[in-house]
């Protein structure tokens, strides 16, 4: 085994090594495992062909198989390859993101399960009608296929992957993306939610054991676990007590608490990618037990990404390889190490490769079945009067389109796709977990949600585009010290981790330093707070618009809610 650091080349391979027959077997059988799980459901299910069948899974689910759907969904190849790079760069301080997971489970499992699965919507935004009005329905839909399409966040978690075989097998990143494409397109258009609520409990058990391969491998060759928590501690990367609540921060327990919590109540609360799997189960308990169950597996996946980290650290702590050149971005630290330290062992560079790749078509999935639902019954369905064969087929055929339209996304490359990925939903999901808030806890808002629906986007995005404009100083994001002194080669690149891009700034520029977290924080507050200032404005004094459905869907269900 070579020593981490000493040998290795940026690009096809690390220390003379590449993919083995066995590593491009292991890589095979799990796209023919994800391919035949969308075959099985197709023929298990040929005399049920629903247009519900196939978007919901006939609401027949149980809790174990969405609980672990739900985990694969947003804990995708973004999750193995920048959360471990992310604790290199800044410490591991993103295990608080646990807090706010239990937060999310909480206002979902108490507040929106009830709430959409008494409705008996097929698509979340379909709510936004019966509670305001069609006009606000429709942006709310335009906006979640913006986030998800257009904006990019399927293109980010596809490319994050591609990156990864690049980097240890030289195969072309666009071969890479379209492969993505076509088997998405394949167990998608084929089996349905069923089929890719199964086929990310086998991804998911994947990205577990890709996870194990580093971390294992990394315990093995530094002499045991003590040894990294020491190593990993000495180099402040351990470092947990920082409260500072000053909102420029990038990252401290309020950032990460109150922030995170925000930004995953707008992804497992409202959207639609996640509420579509609550919907396919068979009883509302079945869907709260899943988003518990699902807890458990957030907590285990961030866990074994953030000691990932920790482990990446206490291996390269002395030569790091991206000031050194060694890697071209943050995101390939993981697949070089792990072709460092494992490319000796036939088979478990193809499981981590394997596992990156299952972590990006878990969420691709996820995100086109979600898309060809919102797509149907809020353009297609409302304004036609076709059969449930035709829908069922219709449904098919949107699926596939959106599938092989993701690949041009992609084009979206960033350094750190961690931050991006989650910038693009807290912006675009902020406003939306605003609009939804002020449906469900304000009686008297009206149409004028629409204002703060806007609104939200409006500020949210302006902030977001500025932070790219004017990148926060040093002593925001605060990168920890790499260190190369160990090194036993002449470094080939000039990169410098604690240097961030100096610009001219100013006041205006110090709000740009908002930490990507609070995104939002700051579209819900605001469409919150315009919504309800238009609603007192326009709304007739002393009803306000009180809204008989709010209380129905709590009741009696979707049927109350259109008789009353």
């Amino acid at each position: 085994m070579a020593v981490p650091g000493v040998s290795g080349v940026s690009g096809v391979s690390v220390g003379g090594r590449s993919f083995s027959a066995a590593d491009y077997l292991v890589f095979g059988v799990m796209l023919a495992v994800s391919a035949a799980i969308g075959v099985y459901h197709a023929w298990a299910d040929r005399g049920r062909s629903s247009s519900e069948e196939f978007l919901t899974g006939g609401r027949r689910l149980t809790a174990l198989p969405v609980s672990l759907s739900l985990t694969a969904s947003f804990m995708s190849a973004i999750t193995m390859l920048s959360n471990p790079a992310e604790v290199y760069r800044y410490g591991a301080s993103i295990v608080f993101f646990g807090v706010s997971y239990a937060v999310m489970v909480l206002v979902t499992s108490e507040i929106f399960i009830p709430l959409f699965y008494k409705l008996s919507v097929a698509s979340t935004y379909e709510y936004l009608e019966l509670r305001f009005s069609r006009a606000v329905r429709l942006l709310g839909t335009v906006f979640f296929l913006l986030s998800h399409l257009q904006v990019l966040y399927t293109g980010i978690v596809i490319y994050a992957p591609a990156l990864a075989l690049n980097q240890v097998t030289g195969i072309d990143l666009w071969g890479a993306v379209v492969s993505t494409g076509v088997v998405c397109t394949f167990y998608c258009s084929v089996g349905g939610l069923k089929a890719v609520v199964w086929t990310d409990v086998f991804q998911l058990g994947v990205m577990l054991a890709g996870f194990l391969c580093v971390i294992i491998g990394s315990v093995r060759l530094q002499g045991g676990l003590a040894s990294i928590v020491s190593d990993s501690r000495d180099g402040g990367r351990l470092v947990f007590q920082d409260f500072d609540l000053n909102p420029l921060r990038r990252h401290t327990f309020w950032t990460i608490t109150v922030g995170g919590s925000f930004l995953w109540i707008s992804i497992y609360g409202i959207n639609q990618s996640q509420v579509q799997r609550y919907l396919s189960c068979r009883t509302m308990s079945h869907a709260r037990y899943s988003l518990y169950i699902n807890l458990l597996g957030l907590w285990l996946v961030l866990l074994c990404s953030v000691f990932s980290g920790v482990c990446l650290y206490s291996v390269y702590q002395s030569c790091d390889p991206w000031t050194t050149g060694r890697v071209a971005a943050p995101d390939q630290l993981v697949p070089y190490l792990v072709m460092d330290i494992l490319g000796d062992y036939p088979g478990l560079p193809g499981l981590f490769v394997a596992a990156a790749y299952s972590g990006s078509l878990s969420t691709v999935s996820s995100s086109i079945n979600a898309l060809a639902t919102v797509t149907v019954e809020d353009f297609i369905k409302p304004h036609t009067h076709l059969s449930d064969k035709s829908l069922f087929w219709t449904s098919k055929g949107t699926s596939e389109c959106l599938v092989l339209e993701t690949p041009r996304s992609a084009k979206a490359r960033s350094s750190s796709s961690r931050s991006a990925a989650l910038s693009i939903t807290g912006i675009i999901g902020g406003p939306l977990l605003g609009l939804f808030t002020l449906g469900v806890l304000f009686p008297f808002a009206n149409s004028g949600a629409l204002s703060g629906l806007v609104s939200g986007l409006a500020v949210a995005l302006w902030v977001g585009v500025g932070a790219q404009m004017y990148p926060p100083p040093p002593e925001m994001t605060r990168p920890l010290a790499l260190n190369t002194s160990g090194c036993n080669f002449t470094a080939s690149g000039n990169f410098n981790w604690t240097s961030d891009r100096s610009v001219l700034r100013s006041g205006l520029a110090d709000w740009y330093s908002l930490s990507y977290l609070y995104f939002s924080v700051l579209g819900a507050v605001t469409a919150v707070g315009v919504g309800l200032l238009v609603s007192r404005l326009t709304g007739r004094p002393g009803t306000f618009c009180s809204p008989p459905l709010l209380r129905s869907s709590f009741t009696d269900g979707r049927e109350a809610a259109m008789n009353e």
